[in-house]
């Protein structure tokens, strides 16, 4: 809310599911082949060719669904949405209107109030409504170069289309652009967790588009709401949600109106820019697609891919706060992604110590992962390994920080944690037999900071531990050495 005004914003995602081939074609969907290497004749629209509906887009848009706590129909329908651009080939996409795939869906997610920096201060639940999520084809790329007006060439990619989408279109929910940014994040892990889509924005498989509105608090009719197009990443679309809010505020507070219109994102300029006004805006004329029949799937089928699903995200993290007893944003940072929650899980069975394994991971392991650019998945530490590295300090045979270290070589090698402490001769001395010889010897040398220390002045200690560590390479147990120094410094 702002300056008396509330904001409402609906959002649409567009997901390419993770097929290997086109929804009513065997082509492949590879992202980065040459341009129109991937196409025949049914993807490039040309006469006679008929689509055949593909099982496994079926199978995942299912997934999708139920991760996002859709309702599946038994029965629905595709049809043809018609309009006319170069990435489409047929003059119409195959889409689904008024009996979608899936509808009726409440999703909570955990959403932020923010500073104005955009750091989180308090999480909260928040329920979103999910009108529908429906099964499509994608259309193709078109790709710009040269200057307006002088060298402008522009150029078709169609490997594109035909590629299978699952569109999801939320109610009027939201009431700040963060909100948006929360949903949208969590839409996408769920699509990737539960292996549905890889919702990658920079290859184009997870686009989404906004719908934005301010009213005066306390009004009941919406305003006058202006799609946002061209939003390639979460950041860009919380930002041109911010804009498209100002914006509209200042032509309402200053007496002008607000168009219905389709707007695009400017990143460079900060800014949207009209893209189509609602004169412009098409008539689709929908009808049932002759060439398809109606999707009919079974209450067995549904419960098939239901019994397939891991374990969802929200769950897993209310989990790991109960069992491990984590903090709700540990938890969340070891669910960010199923693989490193696998991961965590592994790695804490072997350490038998879950919030230590909890600590290693989220700190030392992953500032390796994120310096060196590396999936958790292709991770060079196997978990068992993480947990054999911690087993070794529980037991005292090395020190914390020579586990750091360990770990360090362990990722820069792939050796095991006891090959490495065996080689570097790291084995921590722990046996006060042989760490009071050198306290002894750490004593009688300084005489002048033993009588300070026992005449008031505490905070000597520590230079003796530092000089017993020196003395001993590193290698005598930090608790030890604590323990026999108190007793042979008394008085």
């Amino acid at each position: 809310m702002k300056n008396g005004w509330e904001t409402i914003i609906g959002l649409e995602i567009h997901a390419q599911l993770s097929t290997e081939s086109k929804i009513f074609c065997g082509c492949s969907t590879r992202f980065g082949d040459e341009p129109n290497s991937n196409t025949c004749p049914v993807c490039l629209g040309l006469p006679g060719a008929l689509p055949v509906l593909n099982r496994r887009a079926v199978e995942l848009g299912a997934r999708a669904a139920l991760a996002l706590g859709l309702h599946i129909n038994e029965r629905s329908v595709f049809a043809r949405k018609n309009y006319f651009y170069p990435d489409l080939p047929k003059g119409y996409q195959i889409s689904q209107y008024d009996q979608p795939f899936s509808e009726r869906g409440e999703l909570e997610i955990m959403t932020a109030e923010r500073d104005e920096a955009g750091h989180a201060r308090v999480w909260k639940p928040k329920v979103v409504q999910i009108t529908r999520l429906h099964l499509e084809e994608d259309a193709g790329k078109n790709v710009h170069e040269g200057l307006p007006d002088v060298d402008r060439y522009s150029y078709v990619d169609l490997n594109r289309a035909g590629t299978p989408l699952a569109e999801i279109v939320t109610e009027p929910d939201f009431r700040s652009s963060w909100e948006a940014y929360d949903y949208v994040n969590h839409v996408r892990r769920a699509l990737q967790w539960v292996g549905a889509s890889e919702a990658d924005m920079e290859k184009g498989n997870l686009r989404c588009e906004a719908n934005v509105s301010v009213r005066k608090i306390g009004d009941t009719n919406f305003g006058t709401k202006v799609e946002l197009k061209n939003l390639n990443s979460v950041r860009f679309m919380q930002h041109a949600i911010e804009y498209e809010i100002e914006r509209q505020i200042n032509a309402l507070e200053s007496g002008g109106r607000v168009v219905q219109e389709t707007r695009l994102w400017d990143e460079r300029a900060g800014e949207t820019r009209i893209m189509r006004s609602k004169e412009e805006a098409h008539d689709y004329r929908y009808f049932p697609e002759p060439d398809l029949p109606p999707l009919v799937v079974t209450r067995d089928f549904i419960e098939g891919v239901r019994a397939t699903m891991p374990e969802l995200p929200e769950a897993r993290r209310r989990r790991f706060m109960d069992q491990y007893a984590l903090s709700y944003s540990d938890a969340s940072q070891l669910t960010s992604e199923r693989s490193l929650a696998d991961y965590y899980e592994r790695a804490a069975e072997a350490a038998r110590n879950a919030r230590a394994a909890a600590n290693w991971i989220r700190t030392d392991l992953l500032r390796e992962l994120e310096a060196s650019g590396t999936p958790v998945e292709k991770c060079p530490i196997p978990p068992e390994e993480i947990g054999a590295l911690i087993r070794l300090i529980e037991e005292g045979k090395i020190s914390g920080k020579q586990g750091k270290d360990v770990l360090s070589e362990m990722f820069r090698t792939g050796k095991p944690a006891a090959k490495i402490v065996e080689e570097q001769g790291m084995v921590q001395v722990s046996d006060a037999g042989a760490i009071d010889p050198i306290i002894d010897e750490i004593i009688s040398a300084n005489p002048k900071q033993v009588e300070q220390f026992r005449a008031g002045k505490e905070s000597l200690f520590g230079f003796f531990v530092g000089q017993v560590m020196k003395a001993s390479q590193g290698k005598a147990n930090p608790k030890v050495v604590n323990e026999r120094l108190k007793e042979k410094l008394k008085v």
